[in-house]
């Protein structure tokens, strides 16, 4: 049986395709730091550009690239210290309230259940024991966990201590040479295809800049939304939580679940009612309303075109792949994904295969 130029060249790109899978797969622990530095570049390359602009050439990009990157790293810092004050203030509050709580437990969850027939019996005073036994331990005993934690894991953290290394190292040399490394790629592109491929990353591009930018302005608009609405029912730690649960919100769900849990613990914790509950079904049943109805179509638009469904299986399968960075890059990743579903789609629809 004899094939055709046109059939060796697709079972070529096929043959491509599957090694490049099977690579990824089995360097997945090795390129995620590079993939991670990567998907940043993208990100702040435009940042650079803007300062390289308005230095005119004054400026040595080496410079640009610095400022931008330390300026990136120090948004990170700022958002990662917001649990300092969190969990400062919530610890001393939990060796106060808890065993209060326990006792408004027991004489409110038995009578309860009693009228519906069921007999619970809480041992109040082991649970008051048992975690003021860990509220009350001091920061010796935690640090000396901590580092036995990291003798049994050993790997574990020299991978993380090497990846909190690496990414910024490749994050400045990819944003040095991005330029030039997106020439070099699209040079490996046929003359022929050259067209169809510029077009293809030009719309890709067009899409996951208004995906970045609307993400953006959606987590900041939230940010404040959360902030206002805890601060209205009295919260004291409304600021640092609200502002965390928005600016979490980069990743998707994960950032939301947090923050829910952090307002729910610090409400319980400072009102000790059903006010605390009242709250958070509010602030967050609200919120999740004006940013999953107005905010996200209105800023991040309807262009990309992701179903909700879509969202929630790209999240699982990206996560199941990738781990936790696959959980970050799966909505862009989808995006750039449904450009070419969108061309396939548009292909098939004009095809004789289709209107046959």
């Amino acid at each position: 049986m004899q094939f055709t130029s046109t059939q060796k060249r697709a079972a070529a790109w096929i043959l491509i395709a599957i090694v490049a899978v099977l690579a990824l797969w089995r360097l997945g622990p090795v390129l995620t730091p590079f993939v991670v530095a990567a998907v940043l570049a993208y990100a702040l390359t435009p940042l650079v550009d803007r300062l390289d602009e308005l230095g005119r050439g004054r400026l040595p990009r080496v410079v640009a690239v610095i400022i931008v990157e330390l300026l990136f790293i120090l948004a990170l810092l700022c958002l990662f210290l917001l649990i300092v004050p969190i969990m400062a203030k919530e610890l001393p509050l939990m060796r106060e309230q808890l065993p209060v709580l326990f006792d408004k437990l027991d004489s409110t969850l038995a009578p309860w259940l009693a009228q519906y027939g069921i007999k619970v019996s809480l041992d109040v005073g082991s649970l008051k024991a048992l975690a003021l036994k860990y509220l009350n331990a001091n920061y010796e005993e935690a640090f000396s966990s901590v580092l036995s934690s990291l003798k049994l894991g050993g790997s574990v953290a020299l991978t993380v201590i090497g990846n909190l290394v690496l990414i910024p190292v490749a994050l400045f040399y990819l944003l040095m040479d991005w330029d030039r490394f997106v020439a070099k790629a699209l040079e490996l592109v046929p003359p022929r295809a050259r067209a169809g491929v510029d077009s293809f990353a030009a719309e890709a591009d067009a899409v996951l800049g208004q995906y970045l930018r609307g993400q953006l302005l959606v987590m900041l608009t939230m940010a404040v939304f959360y902030s206002v609405g805890l601060a209205l029912f009295g919260l004291d730690l409304a600021l640092p939580i609200g502002f965390f649960t928005g600016l979490a919100m980069f990743v998707p769900y994960l950032g939301f679940g947090i923050g829910l849990i952090l307002a729910t613990l610090a409400g319980l914790l400072q009102f000790a009612s059903a006010k605390a509950l009242v709250m958070v079904a509010v602030v967050y049943g609200v919120g999740q309303m004006v940013e999953g109805f107005y905010f996200t179509p209105r800023f991040v638009g309807e262009r990309i075109g992701l179903h909700p469904l879509a969202v929630i299986f790209a999240l699982l399968a990206f996560g199941q792949l990738f781990g936790f960075v696959g959980v970050l890059v799966a909505l862009p990743a989808s995006a750039v994904l449904l450009v070419g579903i969108r061309r396939l789609r548009k292909s098939y629809m004009g095809s004789k295969l289709y209107q046959n």
